[in-house]
């Protein structure tokens, strides 16, 4: 009876041994834990919590922890990655305002100082003011406009749209411009109809953009073409060019704030840098996608990816 009592201590006295060995472990381990999650988060480092342990209740906290520090890493990467390119654009911003603001001041200081103006150079002044005024509002109305797409302002209302309708509409309102500059039209747009969810608005703002845009900088290559396709699922509207096209290096990048294709296909042009970066938050915002293939003096596209509304009585 006694040898039992005895075996029963000792195993006693072993399981307490055992929970007072864990316990010591498990507190070196979270002081360890402590320790570098404090290291980590001082030094800003993309380091991990590494912990060697069997311990099957701390091991799943282990990777949460874990996944919490991605997602702090990537959220601390992505705000300076934002505060980089709110800095750029602000820089941009005043680079932008302050050259027409100058050229206007340039034209109300000649008016006011040279009294040897007759009424013709006078009023030309003051059509160029003008211009440059326009130029300046049409400007600001970007910036507004793409803060408020950002932001989550600006509301889209969506509906059936004609697709067709919207196309033919957009690219013969260029017929004209075209043809003045000698530019050959290549348009494919099918007799059948195709509707998607869109916004009449929307669309004829991205379509107006990227238009010009392939006028602007492929104008070179005199043609511009216009193509409306589907498959079983999805819609696709394509304008493409033949003229300097963009380079791998900048491709990336055509659809960043204030990102001037001029660096990238022509410097004689000059621009906002704002038309495909609003042009991409509308296109996101109806659901849709733009995705950009060039191939330098070969063919330039900008494809449009929407869904299709394949009932007709949706």
């Amino acid at each position: 009876m006694i040898i039992i009592l005895l075996i029963v201590i000792l195993v006693l006295i072993l399981i307490i041994f055992l929970q007072l060995y864990s316990i010591r472990k498990r507190n070196q381990n979270l002081k360890y834990m402590h320790k570098q999650i404090n290291d980590i988060i001082s030094n800003k480092t993309n380091e991990k919590l590494l912990v060697f342990t069997d311990d099957k209740y701390l091991i799943p906290i282990l990777i949460e922890i874990n996944n919490l520090l991605t997602y702090n890493q990537l959220s601390t990467a992505k705000h300076m990655k934002m505060e980089n390119s709110m800095k750029k654009m602000l820089s941009n911003i005043s680079h932008d305002l302050k050259t027409p603001l100058t050229v206007i001041l340039g034209y109300i200081e000649t008016l006011q100082v040279d009294s040897s103006l007759d009424n013709e150079e006078r009023k030309q002044l003051l059509l160029k003011m003008q211009e440059k005024t326009l130029e300046l509002i049409t400007l600001i109305n970007k910036f507004f406009d793409l803060a408020k797409l950002e932001s989550g302002d600006k509301k889209i209302p969506l509906k059936k749209i004609n697709l067709n309708e919207v196309c033919r509409k957009n690219i013969l309102s260029y017929y004209d411009i075209l043809s003045n500059k000698g530019i050959d039209v290549d348009i494919n747009i099918p007799d059948d109809n195709i509707y998607i969810l869109g916004n009449g608005e929307a669309l004829d703002r991205i379509l107006n953009n990227l238009i010009s845009n392939g006028i602007k900088y492929g104008a070179d290559g005199n043609i511009i073409g216009f193509n409306l396709r589907t498959d079983l699922e999805f819609v696709y509207v394509e304008i493409w060019d033949k003229g300097k096209g963009i380079s791998e290096l900048h491709k990336d990048r055509v659809f960043e704030r204030l990102y001037t294709l001029e660096d990238s296909r022509n410097k004689s042009f000059q621009g906002s840098g704002l038309g495909l970066t609003i042009t991409k938050r509308l296109v996101e915002k109806l659901g849709g996608e733009i995705f950009l293939y060039s191939k330098p003096n070969d063919k330039t596209i900008f494809t449009l990816k929407f869904k299709q509304i394949v009932n007709q009585l949706y």
